[in-house]
């Protein structure tokens, strides 16, 4: 038996259902040396793709004028939860033109 079936395929209550261009806060359980943490990466989802156990959200945030990008197993166990503050109204799947846009120009409209 692989790998991808040892993975817990339940759907994380606490994962809200998402979309790309939504802006999002990712909970992610961080473990250094003997003690566990939870930290937040706030971001616009750029993608999703696959589902089942290998299912991946790429999310994308701009610190300091640097952007940075992660990318999330959704049924990974570091993952505690999503929540959706902004939902965006986008016109495709894939954000990566995102990159090259920066301010204003990167912003993305609200779904009503």
């Amino acid at each position: 038996m692989d790998a991808h079936h040892l993975v817990n395929v339940e759907p994380n209550p606490a994962i809200q259902d998402f979309q790309p261009g939504d802006t999002v806060r990712v909970s992610i359980r961080v473990i250094e040396g003997d003690r566990q943490r939870t930290q937040i990466f706030e971001g616009v989802v750029i993608r999703k793709r696959g589902s089942g156990p290998g299912a991946t959200f790429s999310v994308r945030r701009v610190t300091h004028e640097v952007g940075v990008e992660r990318t999330f197993l959704i049924h990974s166990p570091t993952v505690e939860a999503v929540r959706v503050t902004r939902r965006g109204k986008v016109r495709r799947a894939r954000l990566h033109y995102l990159r090259g846009l920066s301010g204003r120009q990167a912003r993305i409209p609200e779904r009503r």
